[in-house]
């Protein structure tokens, strides 16, 4: 970041701090039963993602474009559990509730960019259920291997300037006053409002990136399904409109689950009590994850043959090694 600070000018010195402290929840003596039931979502997050993970990588069925884009959604459920879950366990569970200022912000950029990349991947999930829906016979064209591979490095690429920016930022903030950070992990806006230098530059990030990250692919996903809505209202039969639509349940399931808790915390504000704004974030970092592959294996019928396939030639391998 000294190269991010030179960049704006060499001989401003920025009051660092050496550590902040994560408050977490305020006057809950049994929240520890919380962070438990978080650790248990966790291990179940992580055991179901690298499943989904494992049965793409091994059927060659499931090598088309849509699931290049479940797979990375997979990959980044997994490395958002690991980047949040172990370390807020460290601060709540064992009273670490200082942590450097480096740390900190290595902390933020980690969450923030697998919590953004969640919601880019429904994003490639919705464009592929638009086009397979909208234009059928076109699929195969407009939804290859290059232009999902492209999307999603595009995403990942966005993402990490963004974070980076966000970061950058945050380094040349002077912290003279509190050091609380009133979250459950280094939040970006509880942060640069600890600040007691100008923080314009971090409060114009801090409106944007809600938009860029959670406002503009919740209005896509919306518009793309008003889209199939109305493909759908021209079918002829509602045998085949719910056959149809039936392809796209897994993916509305997981908007819901992951875009809904979020919206509302947004929407409310400062009116929502700070304890029920750390559950609700918190559990939207943690529930999304473990709940995608159950959803994906349940509702999707190529990962259940799938699955059922790989799950007999183990059966068989065993029969044949005794």
């Amino acid at each position: 970041m000294d190269l991010f600070n030179a960049a704006f000018g060499e001989n401003i010195t920025f009051v660092r701090p050496p550590y902040f402290i994560i408050s977490g929840f305020i006057g809950s003596p049994y929240m520890k039963y919380y962070y438990v039931f978080l650790f248990f979502l966790f291990v179940m997050s992580v055991l179901g993602n690298t499943a989904v993970m494992t049965v793409i990588s091994l059927d060659h069925n499931l090598k088309t474009p849509k699931y290049v884009a479940v797979f990375n959604l997979a990959f980044v459920d997994l490395l958002g559990s690991c980047a949040l879950v172990p370390k807020l366990l460290d601060i709540f569970l064992f009273n670490h509730y200082y942590v450097a200022y480096n740390d900190c912000l290595t902390f933020l950029f980690f969450c923030y960019t697998f919590l953004s990349m969640q919601s880019l991947n429904l994003v490639a999930l919705s464009y592929d259920r638009l086009i397979a829906i909208m234009f059928p016979l076109h699929y195969h064209v407009k939804v290859t291997h290059k232009i999902m591979f492209s999307l999603i490095t595009f995403f990942w690429i966005l993402v990490i300037i963004a974070i980076l920016f966000a970061v950058g930022f945050l380094t040349r903030l002077s912290f003279c006053k509190s050091l609380v950070i009133n979250s459950y992990f280094c939040d970006h806006g509880q942060i640069y409002k600890l600040a007691c230098n100008d923080n314009f530059p971090n409060s114009v990030l801090g409106t944007l990136l809600p938009v860029l990250f959670l406002w503009l692919p919740f209005s896509f996903i919306v518009s793309s399904y008003i889209c199939i809505g109305c493909v759908l209202a021209k079918v002829a039969t509602a045998q085949e409109r719910a056959k149809t639509f039936k392809t796209c349940t897994a993916h509305l399931s997981l908007v819901v689950i992951y875009f809904i808790p979020i919206i509302i915390t947004f929407t409310i504000g400062a009116r929502i009590h700070p304890n029920a704004r750390i559950i609700n974030l918190s559990l939207t970092s943690v529930f999304p994850p473990m709940l995608n592959p159950i959803i994906y294996v349940l509702q999707t019928q190529e990962i259940k043959i799938s699955l059922k396939k790989l799950l007999k030639i183990r059966r068989e391998c065993k029969v044949i090694g005794k």
